[in-house]
């Protein structure tokens, strides 16, 4: 492992947002409405899918919900909803350039939350 030091000399890989929602429209929870949110952010963000989006359901209970990834051209983009807990947990990592705020505000406007918090990290 380099020291950090010569760390400092590397050109960052890639950008990373994660995008936390709360108290969204669990209507949108659901195969069809999550495929539509991820071609959607995909355009905004100026993104090229690769491959089909794969959702399906996990969990039971309380910590049952759908999850999806999509994989893009310069990375991916992964989905997970918490339906009990009216959640949902974006995560996009691209090696090109993209606006996070922007995706932020698409995914919230998307699944109507009532909160966000996100963070986006340089990689």
């Amino acid at each position: 492992m380099p020291n950090k030091a010569k760390l400092s000399q590397y050109k960052p890989w890639g950008k990373s947002v994660s995008i936390n929602l709360f108290d969204c429209d669990i209507s949108l929870f659901y195969p069809d409405p999550i495929k539509k949110f991820i071609n959607e952010v995909i355009k905004v963000v100026d993104m090229k899918a690769h491959g089909p989006c794969y959702v399906d359901c996990f969990g039971i209970g309380e910590l049952k919900g759908y999850s999806a990834m999509q994989f893009i051209e310069t990375s991916s983009i992964t989905v997970h909803t918490d339906e009990p807990g009216k959640r949902c947990f974006i995560d996009i990592f691209s090696c090109k350039d993209f606006d996070s705020k922007l995706a932020a505000e698409i995914s919230n406007k998307y699944f109507q939350a009532k909160r966000i918090k996100y963070i986006t990290l340089t990689r």
